[in-house]
């Protein structure tokens, strides 16, 4: 059965799903936070926090395993609420059925909204961190879901400047695959070089992008996030892949980057408006000047 959905921006510029009948899709998200929950507890063994973890500060101090409350409280929101997350549920479970499969892990996601929670308490035992362009939405958030943990990035392109970046990313030589780094780099627009140590000092299994903002000229578009992700996959030093998951695909600046830095050999699966990549390290025989 069809149901009816409006889209609507918020004062932060977000478009939410507001759906009519939400009853059938929240019974869903519940469903898939309590059986990670359930495999979190009789699956999986925790894995150490030195193995896995960055150090220093709150984000090696937090607990390993997610206290039961933070599960009950996603279960909670997303049983009371009207508004869901942007992706649907097709769109979720290949995610979900990733994060079965390698967590407890490190989850890098870009973008903080109404689906953060999910997305924590679908990791039951692993380290989930948001990136968000918007600090005041940080705040907000963060009162009603002080659990999460999140950063604020101060992107330094816009959506305008797409073609512009691509151009710079070929005549830039700190932006090429084999000699390219993000910390401190500021040669190479695309590259977050304005990210806090626990974000570089960690090897993320799952990278997210489903921000920045990206359907106006001077959003900050995800040129940056998809560049940044290809560069954090590529210096991967753990065993196996980097799954990077990209939403929005049926936008052009999206589309076009993931061709050119995650590149469509790595793509296994398709999902509607949903890309999931699983890139390897990059090898010592990688001296390319391109990603793909």
């Amino acid at each position: 059965m069809m149901q009816k959905k409006t889209l609507n921006d918020n004062q932060h510029g977000r478009q939410l799903i507001n759906f009519e009948k939400p009853s059938c899709i929240a019974l869903l998200i519940v469903g898939l936070i309590g059986g990670a929950s359930l495999v979190a507890l009789f699956s999986r063994a925790p894995y150490s926090s030195s193995a896995l973890f960055c150090r220093g500060g709150a984000w090696q101090s937090r607990p390993l395993s997610k206290s039961p409350v933070t599960q009950l409280d996603a279960i909670l929101h997303y049983a009371t609420t009207s508004i869901m997350p942007q992706q649907s549920i097709d769109e979720i479970s290949v995610t979900f059925n990733v994060l079965k499969s390698v967590g407890p892990c490190n989850f890098l996601v870009f973008g903080l909204g109404h689906d953060s929670m999910m997305w924590d308490a679908l990791n039951p035992g692993g380290k989930t961190l948001f990136l968000e362009e918007t600090p005041d939405w940080i705040t907000t958030t963060l009162k009603s879901a002080p659990a999460l943990h999140a950063d604020a990035v101060a992107y330094r392109t816009k959506l305008s400047e797409a073609d512009d970046f691509l151009k710079h990313y070929r005549n830039e030589p700190s932006c090429r695959p084999n000699n390219s780094d993000l910390r401190g780099n500021s040669k190479c627009r695309l590259a977050l070089n304005m990210l806090t140590e626990k974000v570089y000092n960690t090897e993320w299994d799952l990278i997210m992008i489903d921000a920045p903002r990206g359907y106006f000229p001077e959003a900050p578009g995800r040129m940056a996030a998809i560049y940044s992700a290809a560069i954090m996959a590529r210096n991967r030093k753990k065993p196996g892949v980097t799954h990077v998951f990209l939403h929005d695909v049926d936008r052009q600046v999206e589309s076009t980057y993931a061709e050119t830095f995650l590149c469509k050999k790595y793509l296994v699966k398709a999902v509607e408006r949903l890309w999931h990549f699983e890139i390897p390290a990059a090898t010592k025989a990688d001296n390319s000047d391109y990603f793909c």
